[in-house]
C-alpha cells in the first residue's frame, strides 16, 4: 500500500471540490437556460401556434420543467442536502419534456435546453449520490 503525503491529498481533494462546483455551476446554468426557454417557449410560441401546442398535457409539462429547472437551479444555489433527488428528478421531467416537443414539432430550442438540462441533471444525480 502507498503511502500519499498529506499535502498530495489535500490537493486532490481540492482539485475533486473544484471539479464538483465546476460542474454543479453548469448545472445551475443548463437548469436556468431550460426554465427559459420553455417557460418563453411555452408562453409565446405554444399559447400563439394553438393546436397541440396548448393541449393540457404537453402545456402542463412544459410549465413543469420550467419550473423544477428553476427549483432545482435554486436548490444546488442554496447547497441543499436535496440537490442530488430533486436533480433526478429534473432530468427526468426534462427527458419527457424534450421527447414531448419533439414529438409536436417546431421546437427545437425547447428540445435541444431540455436534453442539456437532463444530461447535466442525470451527472449531477449521480455524483452528488456518490460523495
Amino acid at each position: 500500500m502507498t503511502h500519499i503525503p498529506q499535502s498530495e491529498q489535500s490537493m486532490r481533494s481540492e482539485q475533486s471540490m473544484h471539479g464538483m462546483r465546476h460542474s454543479m455551476q453548469s448545472c445551475i446554468q443548463a437548469c436556468m437556460e431550460c426554465h427559459q426557454v420553455c417557460l418563453q417557449t411555452a408562453m409565446n410560441h405554444c399559447l400563439e401556434t394553438g393546436g397541440k401546442h396548448v393541449e393540457p398535457e404537453h402545456f402542463r409539462l412544459m410549465m413543469c420543467c420550467a419550473e423544477i429547472c428553476q427549483t432545482s437551479a435554486n436548490f444546488m444555489l442554496s447547497n441543499s442536502t436535496f440537490h442530488n433527488r430533486l436533480c433526478g428528478v429534473c432530468a427526468e421531467v426534462c427527458d419527457a419534456c424534450a421527447q414531448d416537443c419533439k414529438n409536436i414539432g417546431s421546437m427545437d430550442e425547447c428540445v435541444e435546453a431540455c436534453m442539456n438540462c437532463a444530461e447535466s441533471c442525470r451527472q449531477m444525480a449521480g455524483s452528488s449520490m456518490q460523495h
